[in-house]
């Protein structure tokens, strides 16, 4: 075998709390997270002694400043082998939008070079090694579509599949660093005021999907949440213009996915969900109706 080819799915996160800031400045979550069928492709085919990216249609980065060549850099970092790989991805994730697009295209790499190379590490070696590049990408190499998320995102428990469930993803047509969610981000409201106060934390009366309930409550919660939504919110009013939309459009819930700004609304019938992705593209520049990853 001389290439392969791989997807490397979305995220959202159902549930995300912020529990606290770590002495390394990083932060401690728990998040339920969910994997979208809506992929990035990625070509890996063998070379000699080089890595080479090429990200055709966007303007992203080709070189080590991309997390994809980043990943191939740890992988024969750490398998020693003396051999280089193409590397070309196709981007249908918006870069930035709280979909994990940068993480899961890391995993894809790690996941892909391995049956490329026929290393046959563990999937815990490369969740392992995935954990040096991101904190979601170790989530991009478990097995099952659902999980639940602690410590700083790396420690991960799998939990069961959903189905029959649909997603409208709408993105403004701008990108938010993460770094600076967590930055602007409070632990009390001592040290800043409650600027969540006037948001919809519960959406309106349509009942969660059963999956989706089930899921919630490994979260010890009764309906989705993000502990972030609050400080980009404030930043970009948008976001909740955005939710409002989705939940007139009979969307079960609806919630900034990560650090933002993607909005996405949940569905239980298909139907519905089609006529809500229809609506929001005659307002916003980026708009996706999709399921969960198959499993």
């Amino acid at each position: 075998m001389t290439e392969i080819a791989v997807k490397a799915p979305a995220k959202i996160n159902l549930t995300l709390k912020v529990c606290g800031r770590r002495a390394d400045g990083f932060h401690n979550i728990k998040s339920v997270m969910q994997k979208l069928n809506l992929t990035d492709e990625i070509l890996l085919r063998k070379a000699n002694q080089q890595i080479r990216l090429s990200c055709p249609g966007s303007n992203l980065p080709e070189d080590e400043n991309n997390i994809a060549f980043k990943a191939a850099q740890t992988f024969f970092k750490y398998s020693g082998l003396k051999i280089g790989v193409e590397i070309e991805l196709h981007k249908a994730i918006p870069t930035a939008a709280g979909l994990g697009g940068g993480s899961s295209d890391a995993a894809a790499v790690l996941m892909g070079l391995n049956k490329l190379f026929n290393t046959d590490y563990s999937p815990a070696v490369l969740r392992k090694l995935g954990a040096e590049l991101g904190a979601d990408v170790p989530f991009f190499i478990t097995a099952g579509g659902s999980a639940l998320a602690t410590g700083t995102g790396t420690t991960l428990k799998e939990l069961p599949g959903i189905r029959d469930v649909w997603f409208v993803l709408v993105n403004p047509g701008f990108s938010v660093s993460t770094k600076w969610v967590y930055d602007n981000f409070r632990l009390t409201t001592a040290e800043k005021p409650d600027i969540l106060c006037g948001y919809s934390k519960s959406g309106n009366m349509i009942l969660l999907p059963e999956d989706i309930t089930r899921l919630m409550s490994w979260a010890d919660t009764e309906f989705p949440f993000n502990d972030l939504e609050a400080v980009t919110a404030a930043s970009y009013p948008i976001i909740n213009d955005i939710k409002g939309r989705l939940l007139n459009s009979k969307a079960a819930a609806a919630l900034m996915s990560g650090s933002g700004p993607t909005v996405f609304g949940i569905f239980a019938n298909h139907h519905e969900a089609e006529i809500c992705s229809r609506a929001c593209r005659a307002f916003y520049p980026w708009v996706k109706l999709c399921d969960v990853w198959p499993t």
